[in-house]
């Protein structure tokens, strides 16, 4: 046997469950493949089952005439205390007082389980869990009912895909039970720092280990938590397990389903062939807000993952606090960079400073296992490359070899993007102009010595946010058509709630045990946005996650602390739409955002019928069959708030392109709303009508934005587009809708 396939039957009218079987398993069993084989059957983001299948099973299934599709499973990755504040929360006022913390909403995370003794989890002081929640708390190893209670509500595991690909023919090694449990328990620690980044609750004289010290709190610390484990330690996140989850979070009842977990290389597969877009559809469709990381593998174009329209994909910023540490050269030279190195310190000592990729070797340069010569590092400060193994890693293999300390250097690729590391010697990351000046002094210096110093924790870093170096980007490599990511969060050295099973660095030597980390990566910003969209829901129950996504995008920020237009840490340029979207979250004023984009489920059956999907493809995605206009309608009038203008790669010249949006008033019944336009460099904009009037009785008004541009006055910058905005407003809010102009065929 091979391993797993998820068969999609086809159901009409025609070819419908036959009514001889009393289950659809029963008839998958029968019709499609023996018992035995079958992982997991799914009946409500999506109609079918997983099964372990022979290359050949799978082959004649694909052609069988009541099978949709037929797709092999895939292996997915993880993408990996002031962030509350940072987002325009504060306590007592605005969202935390209005929505009583979002005790009523309840966050899915499908993740790598929960460590539930945390003080985060606690559910002191919390009402009844909400009647109408249906989930339950799998036992398993060392879980138990009792580590549920009334914040962490409800935990369940899916193994079967996993355990199918390690199998006899698989190519993923079983699960090691001597560090990994078989059951919602968190053996990783990135499962329970995104719960608790979402919604942990509030903990006195929390830090990792002494480093941001202060209160933590998740962004809705009253909303209840469901956690479904379907990433493994070492393993990764099977296909057909995300799936499973996607299906039992939506009959349990979750309001919001937090993913932060996704392909990497910036390589997307088309929406009915992705189980986190199937997932989600069948989450969305049903009123359910699905929050999803945009990848790590920025700050290279068209990175970002997770990229279908109804799903809320996000980048991830800095926040203005930082742990500094400075590299002290021989000469006097001091470099900055950061850590969070808690040992022993240095305390001034200079050692001899040595720089193993002077002789060539990569793997001695980017101090991979076994590389380093003990003769050389012994009693010295290493200078290693990044990149290939864990930034923790290398301080290992340093320390292994008899090293005193890492200076960790970033090349090109990364450039100036620094993210905190609890290492395990004394180590200092730098930024690839500072890494080179030590490489350039170690070459040119006959006793090269040097110092590093930890400076802790300071807060009120100017500028900030800044977007991270390693957050995924645009443009949608999909479709071009719907600009991604569709916002950035806190997302670089988050403090949140850890495993007690490994130590902060994740490695297995690391045996300290820490109550909380510090993490970077889309990851952390993923939950904020799963928090945020909780309080959003509970304050404004009505809302859809189409409602809900857009009250964010139009009232995030685009300046920082500053007030100057945010800046990318890879390059220190002013960043664009495709690195940060419509901007950072800014929940106090997405609370009230005057009007919203709102998109319904036909919406996003007319976008799909417009990139080309034809009716049996769009029912993987939508389950129920479906019909396209025989005009279809474009892909860019989906009702999305924000606008992308792809002017054919052909086009000579004045081009023209007409969108059409409409807006909901979800302010004052009688409002007048007014547009500014900030045109695109080269680019004229034209909005039609000029005002739009809102009544008692008219909740929702359309308008026309028309683009035109002449191809040969085009200046696009290094990405290759132009970008603008237009705003609405009526005097208390704005409604800006970012634009976006490029010389782009449809994919």
């Amino acid at each position: 046997m091979g391993p797993c396939c998820t068969v999609v039957p086809f159901q009409n009218k025609r070819t419908r469950k036959p009514s001889i079987f009393p289950t659809h398993y029963h008839w998958y069993t029968t019709e499609f493949t023996d018992a035995p084989q079958i992982l997991h059957t799914y009946d409500t983001v999506f109609h079918g089952f997983s099964a372990t299948l022979t290359p050949g099973h799978a082959a004649t299934l694909s052609q069988h005439p009541s099978v949709l599709a037929v797709f092999e499973d895939q292996r997915q990755q993880l993408h990996t205390t002031r962030s509350p504040q940072f987002l325009g929360l504060r306590n007592q006022r605005g969202l935390w007082s209005d929505s009583d913390y979002g005790s009523d909403v309840i966050i899915g995370v499908l993740d790598t389980g929960i460590w539930p003794e945390r003080r985060s989890f606690s559910d002191v002081n919390l009402g009844a869990i909400p009647a109408r929640w249906k989930g339950i708390c799998e036992v398993g190893e060392r879980f138990s009912a009792r580590n549920c209670n009334k914040k962490l509500i409800g935990a369940r595991f899916f193994i079967e895909g996993h355990e199918a690909a390690s199998g006899s023919m698989g190519p993923i090694t079983p699960i090691n039970e001597t560090v990994e449990f078989k059951s919602p328990r968190d053996a990783d620690g990135h499962g329970t720092h995104t719960a608790s980044t979402a919604a942990g609750r509030h903990v006195f004289g929390a830090s990792m280990e002494g480093y941001a010290a202060g209160i933590a709190k998740g962004v809705a610390p009253k909303a209840r938590l469901a956690v479904y484990k379907v990433c493994w330690k070492n393993s990764g996140c099977f296909d057909s397990d995300i799936l499973a989850a996607f299906d039992a979070a939506v009959k349990d009842g979750v309001d919001v389903i937090s993913i932060s977990i996704g392909g990497g290389d910036g390589i997307s597969a088309p929406y009915y062939l992705d189980p986190i877009a199937i997932g989600a559809y069948g989450a969305a469709s049903r009123g359910i807000f699905v929050s999803s990381s945009a990848g790590n593998d920025g700050p290279n174009i068209m990175s970002a993952t997770n990229l279908a329209p109804w799903i809320v994909t996000v980048g991830a910023g800095t926040i203005d606090r930082n742990f500094p540490a400075e590299v002290v050269l021989g000469n006097g030279k001091r470099l900055s960079g950061v850590s969070l190195y808690a040992g022993l310190p240095l305390s001034g000592k200079m050692y001899p400073l040595v720089y193993p990729g002077k002789s060539g070797v990569l793997s001695a340069s980017l101090c991979m296992e076994n590389s380093l010569d003990p003769n050389m590092v012994k009693g010295k400060i290493v200078v290693c490359d990044r990149g290939s193994s864990a930034r923790v890693a290398k301080g290992l293999v340093v320390k292994k070899a008899g090293g005193v300390g890492m200076i960790l250097a970033n090349g090109i690729s990364n450039g100036e993007g620094l993210v905190g590391d609890a290492h395990l010697i004394p180590t200092c990351a730098l930024g690839s102009d500072e890494g080179d000046t030590v490489k350039a002094y170690v070459s040119s210096t006959s006793n090269p010595a040097a110092t590093i110093a930890f400076k802790g924790t300071v807060i009120g870093i100017k500028p900030a946010p800044v977007v991270a170096s390693f957050s995924g980007r645009g443009p949608n490599g999909l479709t071009p058509e719907i600009l991604k990511p569709d916002l950035i969060a806190p997302g670089v050295n988050i403090l949140a709630a850890w495993t007690d099973n490994v130590g902060p660095t994740g490695l297995d030597s690391d045996t300290r045990k820490t109550e909380f980390n510090i993490l970077s990566g889309t990851s952390m910003a993923c939950p904020h946005v799963s928090g945020a969209a909780a309080l959003l829901k509970s304050a404004h129950p009505d809302w859809s996650p189409a409602a809900i996504r857009s009250a964010m995008m139009t009232t995030a920020n685009t300046f920082n602390n500053l007030n100057q237009p945010m800046t990318d840490e890879a390059t220190g340029n002013v960043s664009s739409p495709y690195d940060l979207g419509a901007g950072h979250l800014n929940l106090d004023r997405a609370m009230d955002p005057g009007l919203v984009y709102d998109i319904t489920n036909d919406d996003y059956v007319n976008f799909l019928c417009g990139i080309g999907y034809g009716p049996r493809v769009i029912q993987v995605i939508t389950r129920s069959p479906v019909s396209c206009l025989v005009k279809k309608t474009l892909p860019e009038n989906l009702n999305y708030p924000s606008i992308t203008a792809l002017l054919p790669s052909s086009a000579k010249g004045a081009t023209s392109k007409t969108f059409i949006r409409a807006v909901t008033n979800v302010g004052q019944p009688n409002a007048v709303y007014r547009f500014t336009i900030q045109a695109p460099k080269g680019v004229t904009v034209t909005v039609k009508p000029p005002k739009l009037v809102f009544t008692e009785a008219l909740k929702k008004q359309s308008f026309i934005v028309i683009i035109t541009a002449n191809t040969r006055n085009l200046m696009p910058d290094d990405s290759g587009a132009v970008f603008g905005s237009i705003s609405w407003t009526d005097g208390k809010h704005i409604v800006r809708t970012p634009i976006l102009v490029t010389q782009m065929d449809p994919l």
